[in-house]
């Protein structure tokens, strides 16, 4: 029987067997290659929290081929390969209208991006990126890895990124970062300030929900300059200071969510536009993705990845899994 990874508890993963029944009609089976969990959100579910219900499929989207039809889908044939929502487990049953059909060209890691991309264009949209500014992005998960390419994309002149994670600030190097910071070695507001010639950052874009680095990100940004809040922030309990600089240098704090509609440009934009963006440009490979998803392991091994993922963020960027 095909296995799944689940959470049968907080902090449980475990793999199972289920079963797969008839395909219905409007659906196709796919049989999983790879996938991809979502740290974030994800893993705030892993913990119990904010009405987590168990036992929880783990994984966010999968990548395979197609291998059964159900009737009446007239557009999917067999063998195509296609992505979509949905846990880490060895076959889906998705609905045939739902899926994202890859072009020849598309990398798998580009297509576990998807949802990455949501949030990190939401966050550059919000934040109102224009040519020529001044940007940087705190926290570099798959979400602020992409991030940063988007600045790129939408014209920034100047590109810092901000993690206390070495493997992380080294994918952001490699694609493109003019600056890549520490924070646990570095005063990260004074050294963005002495970047930028004093004057500060156009735009920040907080996606880590870390209380220290969104006062840093505050600390960074110009006389009323903005920063873009994208991470999911949990109670704060420290790590913020709002009258130290904010209540003196007036930035303009946007939260950024791409599925909260009516999108900020209503109605021009919405989540639908958000996510056909996203696709098509990963599609066309406009974003190096090859590095962000590190390291891939067998899906044999996932729980034992997935609970090393929890305990030693340090490991890895976004974990990639294959089935092999």
């Amino acid at each position: 029987m095909p296995k799944e990874l689940v959470a049968v508890a907080p902090r449980q993963p475990v793999l199972r067997e289920y079963e797969d029944g008839p395909v219905q009609e409007g659906h196709v089976r796919v049989k999983i290659e790879f996938g991809a969990p979502k740290r974030g959100t994800e893993m705030t579910m892993y913990y119990g929290l904010r009405g987590a219900g168990f036992p929880h499929g783990l994984g966010n989207m999968c990548v395979g081929k197609i291998i059964e039809i159900g009737d009446g889908v007239e557009d999917c044939e067999i063998g195509e390969r296609v992505a979509g929502y949905g846990n880490l487990k060895e076959t889906h049953t998705w609905r045939a209208n739902g899926v994202l059909k890859m072009p020849e060209q598309m990398t798998w890691k580009q297509a576990v991006c998807y949802d990455p991309a949501h949030f990190a264009l939401s966050a550059i949209r919000d934040g109102q990126v224009r040519a020529g500014d001044r940007v940087a992005v705190f926290g570099l998960g798959a979400i602020g890895l992409v991030t940063q390419q988007f600045a790129k994309e939408a014209g920034a002149d100047f590109i810092a990124c901000v993690d206390p994670i070495e493997r992380r600030r080294a994918v952001a190097e490699k694609t493109g970062a003019d600056l890549v910071l520490d924070p646990t070695e570095c005063n990260v507001g004074e050294v963005l300030k002495e970047a930028t010639g004093g004057l500060g950052l156009d735009v920040a874009v907080e996606t880590s929900a870390n209380y220290n680095a969104l006062d840093d990100a505050i600390r960074s940004v110009a006389f009323e300059g903005t920063v873009a809040v994208a991470g999911w922030a949990k109670e704060c309990t420290g790590g913020l200071d709002l009258g130290a600089v904010a209540h003196f240098n007036i930035p303009n704090l946007i939260f950024a969510r791409a599925n909260s509609d009516p999108n900020r440009d209503h109605p021009r934009w919405n989540f639908g536009r958000i996510r056909d963006t996203c696709w098509k440009w990963l599609s066309d490979g406009r974003f190096d993705c090859e590095d962000i998803v590190d390291p891939v392991v067998p899906f044999e091994d996932s729980v034992e990845a997935y609970i090393e993922m929890d305990n030693h963020p340090e490991r890895s960027v976004k974990l990639g899994v294959s089935f092999g």
